[in-house]
């Protein structure tokens, strides 16, 4: 509902605050990934448009079994192993979205800071789904029935065995979502608490531990991958950079008849350790 306290581009002061704080709010809502819950993101200080991320190594341990064991049969002289690849480098891209809301009949702050957020946060997710195609791909070559569940089972277990031991997240593509909830909906998961509750709300929920969501950017067009379905991860997979967050830049034009909105946000994403992750996909 129109807003009779922003009906003109001359009181910037009084539209600035519900503009942005509710920009905010739909962008860090609506986005799988801006909250940091699956991918987790770093904070880039001001004064740089980049940042490097440490990347996950692993050294192998010796066992000594005497004294005289040990390199150079000195037990405390270790054989020295650094891991390659120790850092990344992720730089920071742009990302803005531009509306103009004219002197007439109001401004409806509720409807364009909720558009103006949902554009930021539909970017920021095609952005990530692009970046998961870099995971390790794994074609599903099971068939008959619960084949896409079988291939998550297998793609859980390629991640364990890679050394990964903390905890996955999945996002199933909107295409696959049919297949997923059919799968639970069988005999397999026969009055199970995950079956009822997937039946009931209409959610995936966690599957061998996994919770599951759904995007409809995890798709074909972003990823370049024929196919795509899921996309499972841990959280030394990916790694997303930001600084300052979500922004919003407003300003009377007289050229407009209205006011200029922009929200923008300096983001991008980066694959830390393609074992910690796997993209299904069915191309053939």
């Amino acid at each position: 509902m129109a807003n009779s306290n922003y009906g003109s581009g001359l009181n910037l002061d009084a539209l600035m605050v519900p503009f942005q704080s509710q920009t905010v709010f739909a962008a860090q809502e609506n986005s799988l990934y801006l909250p940091g819950t699956l991918v987790p993101m770093v904070e880039v200080p001001a004064g740089s448009a980049s940042t490097q991320v440490a990347v996950m190594g692993s050294v192998a341990a010796t066992a000594i079994s005497s004294e005289s064991a040990g390199g150079s049969g000195n037990p405390q002289d270790f054989e020295t192993v650094i891991p390659s690849d120790t850092k990344k480098t992720i730089s920071l891209q742009l990302i803005a979205a531009r509306s103009v809301l004219r002197n007439i009949g109001g401004i409806d702050v509720d409807n364009m800071s909720r558009i103006m957020g949902n554009a930021i946060s539909a970017k920021v997710d095609t952005m990530v789904s692009a970046e998961m195609a870099n995971l390790t791909q794994q074609e599903i070559t099971e068939t008959g029935s619960q084949a896409l569940l079988k291939e998550f089972y297998e793609a859980i277990g390629a991640i364990r065995a890679a050394g990964e031991g903390g905890p996955l997240n999945a996002v199933i593509s909107a295409a696959a979502y049919k297949e997923f909830m059919t799968d639970i909906g069988s005999s397999a998961f026969a009055a199970s608490d995950v079956q009822n509750q997937a039946m009931r709300t209409g959610a995936i929920g966690t599957i061998s531990g996994v919770p599951c969501y759904v995007s409809q950017f995890l798709n074909d067009t972003n990823t370049g991958v024929t196919g795509t379905k899921a996309a499972i991860f841990s959280q030394d997979a990916l790694r997303g950079a930001t600084q300052g967050g979500v922004k919003v830049d407003i300003d009377n034009r007289a050229s407009a008849v209205g006011v200029d909105c922009v929200a923008s946000i300096a983001f991008n994403v980066a694959t830390l350790d393609a074992t910690r992750g796997i993209l299904l996909k069915d191309a053939a």
